[in-house]
């Protein structure tokens, strides 16, 4: 996995990771921390000559021309590699001069020629002016880099504002600290009531360098997080105890599963602040800002939001990954010589620079309060535009009709389920599905929704018969079928295969007894599909076949079941000797695990036309109010960087989707960290409604937030409960040994 989505960002990954697996090896690193003071890197020259100290600056200025997203792409390796030396604050620092506009130092950064640093605590470092003479006195807080820095960016009071400086190395003195990340050391920068030329005072306001020193953070803590849940992993996988792997006992499994989550958070929120970035600056963004008021223009509020969550999010990810990946290690992960301390000691460097997490929290906060929101829409390839006009056609009599009739003439159309395969859908690869969906937005109009039938349909059409296709396909699509699901059991939810309901071999067709639970809309629904054991003689997964069942058939009693709402969605159905047509059995005795589990390759792909915050996000933004404390705002910029990770998760799949690309990580871990900030949604905002929020605030139905809380509960149950899911993301995407049983 990488930041970068791109073919060409992959092949910058890999170049890179060729090359520190070639210099950096293990020796280098280590002698990087034996060392008594920090010296440059012995493959710096190397390192400068593949370009990538300036990948991100102009051409002009001695750089590659390409961007931010780039430069992110790189440090996320070499944080993974644990690259000792000045890269990251180098680069900082001629992004930093940059933004500025001040080109002086820009070549030789650039070119490795200088080493760069950048301070973000003033410390006691203060300038006073006199016409044109401007002296600078004080101290430094901690820099990072600055032992072997020959440019120095630094902050320092002026007045009421933060003044922002660059200042050679032999315009100060450097006094080095004792460091906790031994790779990269720090140093303060004093200078004593000295006068320093008017052009070092740079044209930049405070929060620029912060935006950009959370992305570059977030960027190299990304790999950083990467390296540790790898590494957690692996050794997950051999180290034994009781007799078996330890990545086998749940409480690992679950620890290793959080952590490739917090790690693709991470990436996804560096990437999108990186980008952010890029897209400010091409349109041309100003911004102008003091300490207590920000007036915002442009488009450079949304770059300041999308770094202001990398800057919550991802450098506190690699610090909470980095210490599970030391639990997960146990004893070895404690010693000296596993590298895992460096990337704690990095991570936590990187968190405590940066600024509180708290801080970048509120942040987030009151950046959205102010009406910022991050727009994620998708730059279609040129393509779009000659589809858009055929499916505009297309739709256009559509708008003439009303109810059914609209709805046959979508369906008719292939626009109900656009993905599947004609006739029944249009085939419509990733971009065409998206220019439907815009289209059918601008159009006003809304294809019947197929529900539990968007799961059935699919199935039908790869595994069903022709009879089949047609009994079903067509009155499923125009919404004069409508479907319900009789998988789950008392005794089989989450372990699927291991249902008990039977069906028995009859003349013509098939006996079925037994009992399915939570099956939602079975009054509503006049078919269903339905799992039973054909065969009990043969191991759980193998004899399980697929029906269809006529819900008004004789036998069936379905009895609803309340749930905490007070409302009756699910119901159990009990089957008592139901019979079953043998047409009404999909594919053959004993596919029904297949068919349960069925994907196709074309599967459907769609943004969400909500806020990047979706719906809970905005009705807590509405609760918090103007005068949130800082508490409030805390809690309120972590809900909603949760909220704005998991709309970028659904951006990188489709983008994925877009370049032909397969699903990754986040596609899983979307539907884990979606679940648990809903919930918290709506119990933050019980909280903050207070008493009024147990009498019924909302008139009790289902905008009422106590309703919302307690319908939320069910969602880490539905459709495969968090343990369940966390085991998959364990077994599947870091393959970790499944359970022995």
């Amino acid at each position: 996995m990488t930041i970068g989505l791109t073919e060409e960002h992959r092949d910058l990954r890999d170049a890179v990771r060729a090359f520190t697996s070639r210099q950096v090896t293990p020796a280098v690193v280590r002698a990087a921390v034996d060392a008594d003071r920090e010296k440059a890197p012995v493959f710096w020259d190397d390192l400068a000559a593949q370009g990538l100290l300036g990948l991100h600056l102009p051409e002009s200025a001695g750089g590659a021309g390409y961007g931010l997203v780039e430069l992110a792409v790189v440090l996320e390796e070499l944080g993974r590699a644990m690259v000792p030396g000045p890269f990251l604050p180098t680069v900082l620092a001629s992004a930093v001069l940059h933004r500025s506009g001040h080109a002086e130092h820009l070549p030789s950064l650039a070119g490795g020629g200088a080493l760069g640093a950048v301070g973000l605590d003033a410390g006691s470092l203060s300038i006073s002016r006199a016409g044109d003479s401007v002296t600078l006195t004080g101290t430094s807080g901690p820099v990072m880099g600055a032992p072997l820095a020959d440019v120095l960016v630094l902050p320092a009071k002026d007045g009421d504002r933060t003044a922002w400086l660059v200042l050679p190395r032999d315009a100060v003195h450097v006094d080095e600290l004792p460091s906790h990340d031994l790779t990269r050391r720090l140093a303060r920068v004093e200078l004593e009531n000295g006068t320093i030329p008017a052009r070092s005072v740079l044209n930049l306001d405070s929060q620029a360098v912060r935006d950009l020193a959370a992305v570059l953070f977030a960027a190299e803590a990304s790999g950083l997080a990467d390296w540790a849940t790898t590494t957690a992993a692996e050794y997950a996988k051999v180290r034994e105890q009781f007799g078996r792997p330890i990545g086998q006992f749940q409480g690992v499994k679950h620890r290793c599963a959080r952590m490739l989550a917090h790690a693709e958070q991470a990436r996804a929120c560096a990437w999108d602040a990186a980008r952010a970035q890029a897209e400010a600056r091409a349109r041309g963004a100003t911004r102008v800002e003091d300490e207590d008021h920000t007036q915002h223009l442009g488009g450079a509020t949304e770059a300041s939001l999308a770094a202001a969550v990398a800057g919550a999010v991802s450098v506190q990810a690699a610090f909470q990954v980095a210490k599970d990946c030391i639990q997960t290690l146990g004893g070895i992960g404690f010693t000296w010589e596993h590298d895992a301390s460096l990337y704690l000691r990095r991570a936590q460097t990187l968190r405590v620079l940066l600024g509180p997490t708290a801080s970048w929290r509120r942040r987030v906060a009151r950046l959205t309060l102010g009406g910022v929101r991050r727009d994620l829409r998708v730059e279609l390839p040129p393509e779009a535009e000659r589809i858009r006009g055929e499916v505009r056609g297309e739709l256009e009599p559509a708008k003439a009709l009303d109810g059914e009739e609209r709805l046959a003439y979508l369906a008719g159309r292939g626009y109900t389920s656009p993905h599947l395969p004609a006739p029944w859908g249009k085939g419509a690869d990733a971009v065409t599905q998206l220019v439907i969906a815009e289209e059918m937005r601008a159009a006003g109009l809304r294809a019947h929704d197929m529900i539990i039938g968007n799961w059935v349909v699919p199935t039908l059409i790869a595994h069903g018969s022709s009879g089949q296709h047609e009994r079903f396909l067509p009155g499923s699509l125009r919404g004069d079928i409508r479907w319900c699901q009789l998988f789950s059991e008392p005794g089989a939810g989450s372990d699927l295969a291991g249902l008990g309901t039977r069906a028995e071999k009859v003349e013509g067709g098939w006996k079925i007894s037994g009992q399915k639970v939570w099956t939602s809309m079975a009054r509503e629904a006049d078919w269903g599909i339905l799992l039973a054991r054909t065969d009990p003689s043969v191991p759980k997964h193998k004899g399980l076949s697929y029906f269809l069942l006529d819900m008004k058939s004789p036998g069936i009693d379905i009895r609803p079941l309340r749930e905490l709402t007070g409302d009756t969605l699910f119901n159990e159905v009990f089957l008592d000797g139901v019979f079953i047509p043998d047409d009404l059995l999909v594919a053959a005795p004993g596919d029904g695990w297949k068919l349960a589990r069925t994907t196709l390759a074309n599967e459907r792909v769609s943004l969400s036309n909500d806020s990047s915050l979706g719906s809970g996000g905005e009705a807590l933004l509405e609760l918090a109010g103007d005068g949130a404390d800082d508490e409030r705002l805390t809690t309120l910029g972590g809900i909603l960087c949760d909220a704005q990770s998991s709309s970028l998760f659904g951006l990188r799949t489709t983008l994925r989707s877009l370049a032909g690309g397969q699903p990754g990580a986040e596609s899983s871990i979307g539907k884990l960290i979606g679940v648990e900030h809903i919930q918290q949604v709506w119990e933050t905002a019980m909280d903050w409604i207070g008493p009024e929020a147990l009498s019924g605030l909302g008139g009790g139905g289902r905008t009422d937030p106590a309703w919302m809380f307690l319908n939320s509960r069910n969602m880490s149950i539905a459709g495969g409960t968090t343990d369940v899911q966390l085991n998959i993301i364990g077994e599947r995407l870091l393959g970790l040994p499944r359970d022995a049983s």
